[in-house]
């Protein structure tokens, strides 16, 4: 990805519990194009290590097994599926545990380094639709519609908790506001690739918006700049 030129993708950035994978799974159903999710990437190297009871808090031992982590991406009707390891953990790695986890070891330039060669490769293939915490400004900085996509951190909060209680999982809402708050400072502060909008990012925030005016908003910005290149 060193040639610099714009590339038909969308980047959706965002902190943890916006709904971007949510949003960007609309969008790329509506547009036809392969929905990239790059928090499953992290998640399945995190449950790899978990998996060899490595702690997400060694660095020298997670950047170390990392190398060992084979992640392949499957996509089947526009839906990626996950193989580590020559298993589909794409259902294991939406544990809660997996996700703090990912959170933790996403902040190891190894790790950084190792996602990305996975999302770039997925990009050259064709129009992708990707979501992550650096795809506007570190993976996809050429990426030609880029989305930061926001909500407050009780709402974000609120709808986790709804969503894991429809799945029949007890849950506290303010543990989760807790862990979100915790997240975002770690996804903030990080050396490596941290979470911010690119300056040529549009802001949404989804705090009062339903998935169906997020995902409209994000089309008509995507029609849009189809259409001035068109006319170019």
């Amino acid at each position: 990805m060193t040639e610099k030129k714009r590339i038909r993708a969308v980047a959706i950035d965002g902190p943890a519990g916006a709904g971007k994978s949510t949003i960007a799974k609309a969008v790329s159903r509506a547009l036809g194009w392969v929905y990239v999710d790059t928090g499953a990437m992290f998640r399945s190297m995190a449950l790899f290590l978990l998996n060899r009871n490595i702690s997400e808090w060694e660095q020298a031992e997670v950047s170390r097994a990392v190398a060992d982590a084979n992640v392949v991406l499957s996509f089947a009707d526009g839906e990626q599926r996950i193989i580590l390891n020559g298993e589909d953990v794409s259902d294991r790695i939406r544990d809660e545990r997996v996700g703090n986890a990912a959170s933790r070891i996403s902040i190891y330039p190894e790790v950084r380094e190792a996602v990305m060669k996975l999302e770039q490769n997925a990009a050259e293939k064709g129009p992708v639709v990707m979501d992550g915490r650096d795809i506007g400004t570190v993976v996809l900085p050429f990426a030609d519609t880029k989305i930061f996509l926001t909500a407050s951190a009780e709402v974000r909060a609120k709808r986790r908790a709804e969503e894991l209680r429809s799945k029949g999982e007890h849950c506290e809402t303010e543990d989760i506001l807790r862990d979100i708050r915790e997240r975002d400072e770690r996804d903030r502060s990080r050396e490596t690739a941290p979470l911010r909008q690119a300056e040529d990012a549009v802001l949404i925030d989804s705090s009062e918006l339903t998935v169906d005016e997020v995902v409209r908003r994000i089309l008509a910005l995507v029609r849009e700049r189809e259409s001035k290149e068109t006319l170019r």
